[in-house]
């Protein structure tokens, strides 16, 4: 060993061995050479015959590693135990990579927004790339346990993809697993109505029975759902006595459905690509004055908590849904201001909104921080019923729902003369196209431009 570090020339070239890497055939050479070096270095103490026997060996396995090796080129040291522990590793890699590379349904993982890891399995078949989302997740591993729960979830999801593989590979070889020809339309679009909040499951629901009415077969699969059925629902929805917006909900509930369907490997090909969608029509958004609402302020309200919650959507631009799950908790003191800090039910978001006095006043005193702010909230019929009484007192002959709080708060925020970019961030709009739409309701510049209309009529002396 003392004569293997005297050179410091070969003992770089002993540490060197290119391990990684594009080998051309003058650099197999010369690590054909380096490998000769290396094994005779280091077995100088052994008789002649055990040393041609440890030469071969190694020099052999090196240099399949290196051939079997591509595209990386680094450098690693090879001491001894490297031939017993580092190449037996790199080989099984390489035959890792290759199985891997040839398989067609590949378990991949991505991050939520929550921080939590989405499992879904990527198939690529025939060119053509679809994606299925197992509903599991992996968890930050902070404990035991979480490695614990991570390492289940992989072996589920692990066998999840076993299954789809087989399924891959007998479908590939002549098998029938055809799932569109199996999958009844009607069931299908139940469960999904089944998975829906209750206020969304409504219109599924309500969308499901003007598909039945279109399609009188209630064993239709979706190898019978083609552009064409498509399309004649579509015309069949068109057809009907209602509002355009509904129409839309209801068509776009049906490309939901095969949108889901289509990603999940029900269907093959997507029938919706070559159907266009329902337009939207623009609908009229019904909100208060300032001066109305300061009329409802004066104004008695048959439910005083309907009363406080109406005038803070006012005030606030909060939604009825987050209004009634706030609790202390989520209000805190900063500085001259109220801060509530809270998730949108609606669209998931964190919100930080910071209220003014009035708003709250309106909120009464504070309790415990997991009790409600407006607690004993009635049912919502029961709310619009308060609410069309409570306007009409106020000599407001308006269509006002408890929804038109926030669009309230939307109108006066502009004619104030807030810029639209923080009124979309008040009202938690994910997209400021959503908020343009308050932009066309109150536009001051066009009421300006009318006020300099001279008068053309003369007055009678």
């Amino acid at each position: 060993m003392v004569n293997f570090f005297k050179g410091t020339k070969d003992r770089a070239s002993f540490f060197l061995i290119p391990l990684l890497g594009h080998h051309t055939e003058s650099r197999m050479n010369h690590n054909s050479y380096l490998c000769d070096l290396k094994a005779q270095r280091y077995s100088t103490t052994q008789t002649e015959d055990k040393r041609t026997t440890k030469i071969d060996r190694r020099k052999l396995v090196i240099e399949q590693c290196l051939r079997r090796e591509q595209g990386i080129g680094i450098y690693l040291p090879l001491p001894c135990f490297c031939h017993l522990f580092v190449v037996p590793l790199l080989l099984r890699r390489n035959e890792q990579q290759e199985m891997n590379a040839n398989e067609p349904v590949k378990l991949r993982k991505r991050k939520t927004r929550t921080g939590l890891y989405s499992l879904y399995l990527d198939t690529y078949n025939n060119g053509k790339r679809t994606y299925e989302y197992l509903r599991l997740y992996l968890v930050p591993e902070k404990t035991r346990e979480d490695k614990r729960k991570n390492k289940e979830t992989l072996q589920l999801a692990e066998a999840i993809r076993a299954k789809r593989v087989i399924e891959y590979h007998e479908g590939r070889y002549g098998f029938d697993t055809s799932e569109q020809d199996k999958v009844l339309l009607f069931d299908y679009f139940e469960a999904q109505t089944e998975g829906q909040k209750r206020k969304t499951s409504d219109s599924w629901g309500s969308c499901l029975q003007y598909i039945k009415r279109y399609e009188r077969r209630r064993n239709i699969t979706f190898a019978e759902v083609t552009s064409e059925w498509v399309k004649g629902f579509k015309e069949f929805l068109e057809a009907q006595e209602l509002a355009q917006n509904t129409k839309s909900l209801y068509f776009a509930k049906l490309r939901a459905c095969i949108n889901k369907a289509y990603r999940e490997g029900i269907i093959t090909d997507n029938p919706l690509k070559r159907v266009g969608s329902i337009k939207l029509e623009e609908s009229k958004r019904e909100y208060l004055t300032i001066e109305e609402v300061q009329r409802l302020v004066e104004t008695d309200c048959d439910s005083e908590v309907v009363k406080r919650a109406f005038l803070f959507s006012c005030l606030t631009g909060l939604r009825k849904s987050d209004i009634m799950q706030l609790q202390w908790g989520y209000v805190h003191k900063e500085g001259d201001y109220t801060r509530i800090t809270f998730r949108q039910r609606k669209t998931g978001g964190q919100e930080y909104l910071d209220i003014t006095h009035d708003a709250r006043e309106l909120m009464g005193e504070e309790r415990g921080a997991e009790e409600l702010v407006f607690d004993s909230f009635p049912a919502m019929s029961t709310v619009s019923a308060v609410i069309n009484v409570w306007t009409a007192r106020a000599g407001i002959r308006k269509h006002i729902t408890f929804h038109s709080a926030r669009h309230t708060f939307a109108t006066m925020m502009l004619t104030l003369g807030t810029d639209l970019y923080t009124v979309s961030k008040l009202l938690g709009h994910k997209d400021i196209k959503t908020t343009e739409i308050y932009a066309k309701i109150v536009d001051k510049g066009k009421q300006e431009a009318v006020a300099r209309i001279p008068s053309i009529l003369s007055k009678e002396k």
